[in-house]
């Protein structure tokens, strides 16, 4: 009868941990084709723990990294890798969740029908994903010299800001709809201008009509370790920090075409 008992108590545990993870965000829930060894635990102890604790708190931290990637929801209670876990510190990411990368064509010319002159796939996570983008991002621009504060005085601006840049693939990431679409956020860069496009449309509260002044998290899990790693300098600023830093390097005002199943960002070349 006690086998029963315990047996029942069980079930019942497992339909209420299902159901838990049934309603939470898609980042939240555990990952099903991946299992602990898909999680770099080495980038977890050396990079991603120590930017999102405090180091005095790591210094009497005495947990287990089991404890340790359960509490910072990289894994479910049990031990099993969520899609966080799996985007955050994977070591392959888009085998457990197929859109979790990036693709980067540069067109010589000023649409799809250009010859290609470089193209990446960029398939880490986020950690490596990051760096490698910040690399390529800042390869490809380019420079000229104009009037700098003072006489006879010139300074270099690229022809794009890398903060515009960065700020626009960064949320391009974070906001991206990783559950129903496996479609990779895009970049393409022409002649005369980038174009940024991610899969998913408004979510939440955000509205074709007020996505500039409202913010809600399709993946908050996500945003919120994007931001304790600094890729994100702060939530609710996004579209705002482009339009600055576009204003500010006397580029054009960026374009933002939102639909039902995309956003895309289009930065214009300095004139």
């Amino acid at each position: 009868m006690t086998t029963t008992h315990e047996a029942i108590g069980d079930e019942q545990r497992l339909v209420a941990e299902i159901r838990r993870f049934a309603a939470a965000p898609f980042d939240a829930r555990p990952a099903q084709t991946a299992d602990e060894n898909d999680l770099d635990l080495r980038l977890f102890q050396t990079t991603y723990l120590p930017s999102v604790v405090a180091i005095e708190s790591l210094e009497d931290n005495q947990r287990p990294v089991a404890a340790d990637l359960a509490w910072l929801r990289l894994t479910t209670p049990g031990g099993a890798p969520t899609n966080l876990g799996v985007m955050a510190i994977g070591k392959d990411p888009s085998a457990h969740v197929p859109g979790a990368y990036v693709q980067f064509v540069r067109y010589q010319g000023l649409d799809l029908g250009a010859p290609v002159g470089d193209q990446h796939e960029l398939r880490g996570n986020l950690v490596g994903t990051a760096t490698r983008l910040s690399a390529l991002l800042s390869a490809n621009l380019r420079t000229k010299l104009t009037e700098g504060e003072g006489l006879f005085r010139e300074e270099t601006q690229p022809d794009y800001p890398l903060e515009a840049l960065r700020e626009t693939c960064m949320n391009a990431l974070m906001h991206r709809d990783y559950e129903r679409s496996n479609a990779p956020v895009r970049i393409a860069w022409f002649d005369d201008r980038i174009e940024v496009t991610n899969p998913g449309g408004p979510y939440g509260q955000v509205r074709v009509d007020n996505f500039d002044r409202v913010n809600d998290y399709r993946n908050p899990g996500l945003a919120k370790a994007m931001k304790a790693l600094g890729y994100v300098n702060r939530f609710g600023r996004g579209i705002w920090r482009i339009r600055n830093a576009m204003a500010r390097a006397g580029s054009p005002v960026p374009e933002f075409r939102v639909d039902d199943a995309s956003w895309s960002v289009v930065l214009r070349k300095w004139p």
